[in-house]
């Protein structure tokens, strides 16, 4: 099993959002970076387990746990000329971009700011706070169970 944050802005989907579904299960489309396509595509697998990380906001955090149901498969979103995720190039002869399949574990006690992780100097070499634009990257062990006890869990 591998830990993963998940970045994802509240205004257009939020854990919540996920928390909220019929089966609290929601493809995670939309991610147009090619480094975070390919973690989707050859990294991420079922069981893994995610921070899901809430972006775009007045205060950034950690603030929940989803785990992965679906590995990755070619993202639909950007076949749909409707979508805000379409993308011209992709086709389902030669698929670009990529999905996994997330369900809500659960909701942290205490959101982790990323003030926060950024003030921990266990936390420094995590991408989050040395390439902070990626939308999908990886965490160590040793980093999930930080954040996690900075959670209070």
């Amino acid at each position: 099993m591998a830990y993963w944050l998940f970045k994802t802005e509240p205004s257009a989907f939020s854990l919540d959002d996920l928390k909220n579904r019929p089966d609290m299960t929601e493809h995670w489309d939309g991610v147009r970076n090619y480094q975070a396509r390919n973690f989707l595509r050859d990294a991420v697998k079922t069981g893994d387990l995610v921070l899901i990380y809430h972006s775009n906001i007045p205060e950034p955090a950690v603030v929940g746990i989803a785990q992965v149901v679906r590995a990755g498969y070619p993202d639909f979103t950007a076949l749909d000329p409707g979508s805000d995720h379409f993308d011209p190039k992709s086709s389902s002869e030669n698929p670009i971009w990529y999905m996994v399949d997330v369900r809500y574990v659960e909701t942290l006690k205490r959101p982790v700011t990323l003030e926060q992780i950024k003030g921990n100097p266990l936390l420094a070499d995590m991408p989050l706070v040395r390439r902070s634009r990626l939308s999908i990257q990886p965490v160590t062990p040793e980093e999930w169970r930080i954040i996690l006890a900075m959670a209070g869990k």
